[in-house]
């Protein structure tokens, strides 16, 4: 496998630092590590980025994660692993990053995420959500190679 290109973060200057601020920016806001790197991951999973896929769960494997957790993401809904935190960021990945296929986050899980996320954390998780699917869209256009440096 061969990339297209460099990654267009790399290539564009101060587009690097520009992510990287949005990712500090929402960092910031104290959401749970653990469940920031499993939305990060059912992001990538949801767009196809390899990238992002391989470097989330391990990621997750690094905070100690169990396989269980790590292999049931794809399949969270039908899994007992997950906190009732957890399960509503996992569905705001998946609604923000299908906004095509629905058209919008519906009112009934931002209800949900609301009840559950202070108003700074759900921005944090709506800022990280959109920062990744901008990056899987970055690597998978550019077939950038999962493991492979920058």
């Amino acid at each position: 496998m061969q990339a297209r290109m460099k990654n267009p973060a790399v290539v564009l200057p101060g587009a690097m630092k520009a992510l990287m601020d949005l990712t500090k920016a929402a960092d910031q806001a104290g959401l749970p590590k653990v469940t920031v790197d499993l939305v990060l991951l059912r992001a990538s999973q949801i767009n196809g980025c390899s990238v992002c896929v391989d470097m989330h769960a391990k990621d997750l494997r690094k905070a100690g994660e169990s396989d269980e957790r790590l292999f049931a993401v794809a399949a969270w809904r039908e899994a007992p692993y997950f906190t009732d935190a957890e399960r509503a960021a996992l569905a705001l990945a998946e609604q923000v990053t299908r906004l095509a296929d629905g058209g919008q986050v519906s009112d009934e899980l931002w209800d949900e995420v609301a009840d559950l996320y202070s108003e700074t954390e759900l921005a944090a998780l709506i800022m990280t959500i959109s920062t990744v699917n901008l990056w899987n869209r970055l690597n998978a256009s550019t077939r950038q190679i999962a493991g492979a440096a920058w």
